[in-house]
């Protein structure tokens, strides 16, 4: 009967093999928020146990019965990039991406269907975009902390908001340390493969939950790994893209290592070097973009004007009815 339970869970539950496992999530948060200066949001820590228990929640929101929350959530946890490498540079915002791609597809739509039926949003991710919304939220709550503690009032409701939070962006950047999120070779090898890569959409879960929990992942594996704080300065949203680019590039060695034993040897010292090498760039990014958050909630808002919804502002958009950020 427990056999056929856990079965019956893994049928139902399909989502949870489309990113890092449970395992590796909670172990990048745990780390993340350890590895907290005493000038940052320490606060998160007494939160912890619930950011690391909730750490795969995102994943509960592809469902394929919740058809609403799976359109808008199912792009939030990759970002192919082979499938916009027309686009240069990168917009800043959401919206300007989606119609950037569609406008893709409509021109390549007759000459190219096969590369058009996979041009958009779902098929090529949002995740930066994901995080960097996680991260804005971030500061806001942050900021209720602080007039909280400045106030010498509770502040146990913003803790919580910005926990809740820590988890939405813990996610993405998790997701994002996982090379197979950041390329169409996600679910086994496409396209022409000279090197005979597996097709086995499998290696996704074998690589980033199987082998993960065979080895018993846990922080201590990866603090010392995680290194000093950074991107204490510079643009957010390119390091979020720079972080992205680092971890796609390690696609061909996940494939080349599962093609030697399929990584079924927990004890293979390559494939525990870019586990553990992978899930501490995780941990420092997510670290650092807390760190980060926290620094900027120690100001007020900054006043944009004209208002980003303002059809004078002169980065605004008559296409997304906005203003890039």
């Amino acid at each position: 009967m427990r056999r056929f339970i856990l079965a019956a869970a893994i049928i139902l539950c399909p989502a949870a093999a489309q990113a890092w496992g449970g395992t590796a999530h909670a172990v990048i948060d745990r780390a993340a928020i350890a590895a907290i200066p005493a000038d940052g949001p320490v606060f998160l820590r007494r939160h912890a146990d619930y950011i690391a228990a909730s750490a795969a929640l995102p994943d509960t929101w592809r469902g394929d019965a919740e058809g609403f929350s799976k359109i808008e959530e199912d792009p939030n946890h990759g970002w192919f990039r082979e499938q916009f490498a027309f686009l240069k540079p990168i917009p800043r915002s959401r919206y300007e991406f989606i119609l950037a791609l569609y406008k893709r597809y409509e021109v390549i739509k007759d000459s190219d269907p096969a590369t058009a039926v996979r041009t958009n949003v779902r098929w090529t991710g949002t995740l930066p975009y994901a995080a960097m919304e996680a991260y804005d939220r971030l500061i806001v709550c942050m900021r209720a902390v602080r007039s909280a503690q400045a106030r010498g009032v509770d502040g146990s409701v913003p803790e919580q908001h910005c926990a809740f939070q820590t988890i939405r962006l813990g996610h993405y950047i998790g997701d994002g340390s996982q090379p197979l999120h950041d390329s169409v070779n996600s679910d086994g090898w496409r396209g022409p493969n000279p090197n005979g890569y597996t097709r086995d959409r499998s290696i996704h879960g074998r690589f980033e939950s199987g082998f993960v929990d065979a080895i018993g992942l846990t922080p201590a594996d990866i603090m010392p790994r995680i290194g000093p704080l950074a991107h204490r300065d510079g643009d957010m949203f390119d390091a979020v893209l720079r972080f992205l680019d680092q971890s796609g590039d390690r696609v061909e060695t996940v494939y080349r290592l599962e093609k030697r034993d399929g990584f079924r040897n927990p004890a293979d010292a390559d494939v525990r070097a870019l586990i553990y090498e992978r899930t501490a760039a995780g941990a420092a990014m997510l670290r650092d973009m807390l760190c980060r958050a926290w620094s900027e909630s120690a100001s007020l808002p900054a006043k944009v004007t004209p208002s980003p919804l303002d059809f004078t502002n002169p980065r605004f958009n008559p296409e997304t009815g906005s203003a890039t950020p």
